[in-house]
C-alpha cells in the first residue's frame, strides 16, 4: 500500500508521541504540523525533521495530505475536526471525540456526507495488553464475561501538570480525560453499553496548583472530580467504573478485571500499549498470559489501522463511531446522577474486530 501523508494540529507534549508512533508504520508519512502558535509548530517541525511547519489554513489546503491529526485541545476537538472535514480530509482525534453529543453527530454526518473517516483517540486497546485479554475471552478461557470492573483514580494533574486548568473545566474532569480508556477497552473487550447509571459529585470547588511555574495557584472546579458508574452491556454483562481526581492513593485495585462464568480476567492499564495479562480458571491459581500482540507501538498506532482502512475498504477500529459510544456512554454517567435514573444508551456500533494474531513489525493487516 502507498503511504498515506499526515498532518498534525497542535504541536503540545502529546504531539511527540504521536509522531515517533506514526513513524513506526511505513502507510503513514507524516508530512506538515501546525499550530496557532507558529514558534511552537516550527520548534516541533525542527526537533522531529519534518518537511514542513505551517498555519492550520495553511494544512488543511495541502492537497497532499490526506489524513489530519487533531491534537487540540479537548473543548475544541469537534470545531476543528469539523474543520478537517470541511477541508476534504479525513480525521483522527485525541480523545474525546466531543464534549457533548450534539457535537459528535454532527462531525460524523458531516464525514459519511463526504465519504470521509473519522477516527479517535484512544488507540491502546489495539496494544498487546488489551488485545492478549481480547484474545483470552475470545477463545472463551473464562467461559462467558458476567461482570466486570474499571478502576482509575488520583489526586489529579494539578499537583505536577504546567497547565492544569482545562481539567477542571467543561470538557475536562477525570472521566472525559481518563474515562475514554477504560470505557473504550471495556467496549473492545465486551461489546457496546446499552444503558448506564450512577452518580457524579465535585467534591471540591477549587485545587491548588503544584508545579513550580503555578505552585500555589487556585484552580475553580466546573466539571465533577470523583465518578462512580454502572454499565449494562448489550451482552449482558455488567460493569462497576470509577474514574476520580480525589483520591491520594490506591491499594490492590487492578485497572480493569472481566469475572467470567468459569474464570476470571486481570487486563492491565487501558492507558499502555502493554502490560500483564492474568487469568484464573475456576479454582486454579492465576497466572499470568505470554502476550498475543506487540506492545511496541504506540499513539499514532489508531492513525495507521485508519490508513490501512481507507486504502482497503474494511472498517477501522479505532473509529469515530467508537468514540461518540464512549462518550454517550461516559455523559450519561453524569446524566443519570442528575436524574437519578437509567439512561438508555442511543449508539450500539459494533464490537471492535480483534487484530489478527502474528502480524510483522509495522503493519497493521495479514
Amino acid at each position: 500500500m502507498n503511504p498515506i501523508k499526515v498532518g498534525l494540529i497542535g504541536t503540545g507534549n502529546i504531539s511527540q508521541q504521536y509522531i515517533k508512533g506514526c513513524r513506526h508504520f511505513p502507510i503513514l508519512e507524516v508530512a506538515a504540523c501546525a499550530d496557532i502558535d507558529m514558534e511552537k509548530a516550527k520548534a516541533a517541525a525542527e526537533s522531529f525533521n519534518l518537511p514542513k511547519a505551517c498555519t492550520v489554513a495553511e494544512l488543511l489546503a495541502d492537497p497532499e495530505i490526506g489524513i489530519v491529526i487533531n491534537l487540540t485541545v479537548p473543548k475544541v476537538h469537534a470545531e476543528v475536526s469539523q474543520q478537517i472535514i470541511e477541508a476534504g480530509k479525513h480525521a483522527y482525534s485525541e480523545k474525546p471525540l466531543a464534549i457533548n453529543t450534539a457535537d459528535g453527530k454532527r462531525l460524523l454526518e458531516a464525514a459519511h456526507s463526504k465519504g470521509l473517516r473519522v477516527g479517535c483517540a484512544p488507540d491502546t486497546f489495539l496494544g498487546g495488553g488489551q488485545q492478549t485479554s481480547r484474545w483470552v475471552i475470545d477463545q472463551g478461557l473464562i467461559g462467558r464475561p458476567v461482570a466486570a470492573h474499571a478502576f482509575f483514580a488520583s489526586r489529579g494533574p494539578e499537583g505536577w501538570h504546567p497547565n492544569p486548568d482545562f481539567f477542571y473545566q467543561t470538557g475536562g474532569g477525570p472521566m472525559l480525560d481518563m474515562g475514554p480508556y477504560y470505557v473504550t477497552a471495556l467496549v473492545n473487550l465486551l461489546g457496546p453499553v446499552k444503558r448506564v447509571s450512577g452518580a457524579a459529585v465535585a467534591s471540591f470547588p477549587e485545587r491548588i496548583a503544584g508545579h513550580p511555574t503555578q505552585q500555589g495557584r487556585r484552580i475553580p472546579v466546573e466539571v465533577p472530580t470523583h465518578y462512580a458508574g454502572v454499565l449494562e452491556f448489550a451482552s449482558g454483562a455488567v460493569a462497576t467504573l470509577v474514574a476520580s481526581f480525589d483520591v491520594w492513593s490506591t491499594h490492590q485495585f487492578q485497572p480493569i478485571m472481566i469475572f467470567g462464568t468459569d474464570g476470571n480476567l486481570s487486563a492491565p492499564d487501558p492507558n499502555s500499549f502493554g502490560g500483564v495479562v492474568r487469568i484464573a480458571q475456576g479454582s486454579e491459581a492465576w497466572r499470568d498470559v505470554p502476550l498475543t500482540h506487540s506492545e511496541a507501538i504506540g499513539r499514532g498506532t489508531g492513525v495507521a489501522d485508519l490508513a490501512y482502512a481507507i486504502q482497503s475498504g474494511r472498517p477501522a477500529r479505532a473509529t469515530g463511531e467508537l468514540a461518540y459510544h464512549v462518550l454517550e456512554v461516559m455523559l450519561a454517567v453524569e446524566r443519570a446522577s442528575q436524574g437519578g435514573h437509567y439512561v438508555q444508551i442511543e449508539s450500539q456500533p459494533p464490537q471492535p474486530a480483534p487484530l489478527p494474531v502474528g502480524l510483522e513489525a509495522g503493519t497493521l493487516d495479514v
